[in-house]
């Protein structure tokens, strides 16, 4: 009787598996080559560069969910109190001008929140700033900018204002000029700039120049948040013109809101 061929296992022979000779594979050598030449061709190497560089963009820029979760945010309020714990009103300070028409904006407008310690941006987004000078005033008293942006100094009054600072961050004149006419000046170093009118001795306002974007100046309620920082602890200033810096201590993780208050004993003058 002539037995079956046992059926064909991998390799190609009637070989159980395990027990596969030498002969049975394919050439390795052979598919060694084969591989080589695939690599080889111009097309093929075409398509790995594209697939590769498709990755390293997406590495590069990820999607804006990963974005923002990389980031966390700081929010709070910043409470204006006297001296007796009762919080002050809006435009709590007197005039000291002569003939005040323009109200006094809320004072929490005067408060500038800031992180004290971040690192500076090699690239900032500048702006256009205006402080006017209104009935003896400077409007608004406080104003926060970024590193290389420009405020303008437009004149309403019926009378000649000279604008200059004597800062050490920046010492610059503009000059007299009348009603209807302004002046212009870029703050291209960052600290604080003092400003005031060689002819008008109470006028005063005070400029802070940043070289990052992690601050902001609260809202009337003295609610304010601080978006898309980067992890880490920081030292986080609220800033007034007339006490200067408190500061606190806090820690931003990323995907999570920092929380912080603020209680400035503003003195009622």
């Amino acid at each position: 009787m002539v037995q079956n061929p046992k059926p064909d296992l991998p390799g190609g022979s009637g070989t159980p598996l395990g027990t596969q000779s030498a002969h049975g594979w394919p050439n390795r050598s052979k598919t060694r080559k084969t591989i080589t030449d695939m690599l080889s061709r111009v097309p093929f190497r075409r398509f790995v560069a594209t697939v590769l560089g498709g990755c390293a963009l997406i590495a590069a820029h990820p999607t804006p969910g990963h974005a923002t979760r990389a980031y966390g945010r700081i929010t709070g309020v910043v409470h204006l109190v006297a001296l007796t714990g009762t919080a002050l009103r809006s435009g709590a300070y007197p005039a000291r001008q002569v003939n005040r028409k323009t109200p006094d904006a809320a004072e929490i407008g005067n408060v500038v929140v800031f992180v004290k310690d971040a690192p500076a941006d090699a690239e900032l987004t500048v702006t256009r700033a205006s402080i006017s000078q209104r009935d003896e005033a400077f409007v608004p008293r406080v104003t926060a900018i970024t590193r290389g942006s420009t405020v303008e100094f437009p004149n309403f009054d019926p009378y000649f204002h000279n604008v200059f600072s004597l800062s050490r961050a920046l010492t610059f004149d503009l000059g007299r000029f009348r009603k209807g006419e302004k002046r212009e000046r870029v703050f291209s170093h960052a600290g604080v700039i003092k400003v005031y009118c060689h002819i008008h001795s109470e006028m005063a306002a005070t400029i802070l120049v940043f070289d990052h974007r992690l601050y902001t100046t609260p809202v009337s309620d003295g609610s304010f948040a601080i978006d898309a920082v980067p992890p880490g602890s920081y030292q986080l200033s609220a800033w007034h013109e007339r006490i200067g810096e408190t500061t606190k201590s806090l820690k931003v993780v990323a995907g999570e809101d920092a929380s912080v208050e603020f209680a400035l004993p503003v003195v009622e003058k």
